[in-house]
């Protein structure tokens, strides 16, 4: 049955929503439509009356791919959308009355670093995105998103399906960008064993790759993958976390070093290879924690071979179970966190009751942030500013940094 409906506004997961609560993709509010209803979410038979919003998509596998879902939607659009996504998610716990600054969105062609997911087929491989929630494999020969780098390695990569591979499971391979070349890291692939080992490094070698991981072993490292944190350079582990961006990464450092202002010692909490902890020893002594030892390795090893920073000391501790404690806590001048999507609501009540004068906050979801701030907040904190940045294109996610005071 199709039937006619107006889009009143857009979820939190990016879909348009009808006055009867029906979720329909790839529409915007104000948009007059004709929808095939399927329980509380619709398919998009027609567009009768398109908002002013609305662009073309930049992409030919927007729709199919299951990665952008709003590439219909303007940069204005989106910006102001992720903005007030931030702001509903702190206004439902309580806060009404604060520095919201407008979002920040990353160029497109930057997303340093994309996890691909191959299988081989009768007709060689496929590389590409599962389509949304399914588990269909559409490959891909262009992203909007990705850095060309990595859009330029895929039929290379495809070949290294086709032999790592097998029909029965999926390959994924995360790659990331650096100056040296692609830091390619493959899970769920054959075991290297016989002729598999000089293939890996074959293909390593004709694709260019700075270095291949393969089922968590290294295979070869042509170059070292370094990124680049400040005045340092790291080797981050195979898959290690990393921010998506070189642009988000320093848009979310400036407003750390901003959130700290003079502090001559900080705690980087969850600090993984040292995003925030490089560049902020550059002014001060810094400690970093974080629960993954070969994220805290790296870190130490690029300050080590780094010039004019100040003294980094590392901890390895589970945050999320262990946090640290008020006592620890006080002697530094100020902190900074930057956990999972499940927030700190553990850490965030050691430091609502410690001293520390100056919080900077990190966090890719807004609901658990707000949690957090309120955690803050009720132990005497300020919330000065929060500044939304947009590291995912055309997607829900919004990434957003804060500073909080004791006054």
């Amino acid at each position: 049955m199709i039937v006619d409906a107006v889009i009143e506004q857009l979820g939190s997961q990016g879909d348009g929503v009808t006055a009867d609560g029906v979720f329909v993709p790839f529409t915007l509010p104000g948009e007059h439509v004709r929808i095939s209803p399927i329980g509380h979410r619709a398919v998009l038979e027609d567009l009768t009356k398109p908002a002013e919003t609305r662009v073309p998509p930049v992409c030919q596998h927007f729709r199919s791919c299951g990665g952008c879902g709003l590439q219909h939607a303007s940069d204005d659009f989106l910006a102001t959308w992720k903005r007030e996504l931030v702001q509903r998610s702190m206004a439902a716990r309580g806060f009404n009355a604060f520095d919201l600054r407008p979002t920040v969105t990353v160029p497109a062609a930057s997303r340093r670093r994309v996890t691909l997911t191959g299988r081989r087929n009768k007709k060689g491989a496929v590389l590409g995105f599962h389509a949304a929630a399914s588990d269909q494999i559409v490959p891909i020969n262009e992203c909007m998103v990705a850095d060309p780098m990595i859009v330029a390695a895929i039929p290379k990569l495809v070949e290294l399906i086709e032999q790592g591979g097998s029909r029965k499971g999926e390959i994924r391979l995360t790659i990331t960008a650096s100056d040296a070349g692609l830091d390619v890291a493959g899970t769920g692939g054959k075991p290297i064993e016989g002729p598999m080992y000089g293939y890996l490094v074959a293909v390593a070698a004709t694709a260019d790759l700075a270095r291949l991981c393969w089922n968590g072993d290294e295979v070869v490292t042509r170059r070292p993958p370094e990124q680049v944190l400040g005045k340092a350079r790291v080797i981050p582990s195979p898959g290690g976390f990393l921010q998506p961006t070189r642009e988000g990464a320093w848009r979310l450092t400036e407003a750390m070093r901003e959130a700290v202002e003079d502090a001559k010692t900080v705690a980087d909490l969850f600090s993984g290879c040292g995003t925030f902890s490089l560049p902020l020893a550059e002014a001060a002594e810094v400690h970093a924690v974080e629960f993954e030892e070969e994220a805290l390795a790296a870190l130490d090893q690029g300050w080590r071979m780094a010039e004019s920073l100040r003294q980094i000391t590392t901890e390895r501790r589970d945050l999320m179970h262990r946090p640290l404690m008020v006592h620890d806590l006080n002697r530094f001048g100020a902190v900074v966190f930057d956990p999972p999507r499940g927030g700190a609501r553990n850490q965030a009540e050691q430091l609502a009751n410690s001293e520390v004068p100056r919080i900077g906050a990190v966090s890719c979801n807004p609901a658990t942030f707000a949690r957090d701030a309120r955690i803050l907040v009720d132990g005497g904190y300020r919330l000065d500013w929060i500044l939304p940045v947009d590291q995912f294109r055309w997607s829900a996610h919004v990434e957003l940094a804060a500073a909080f005071s004791r006054p």
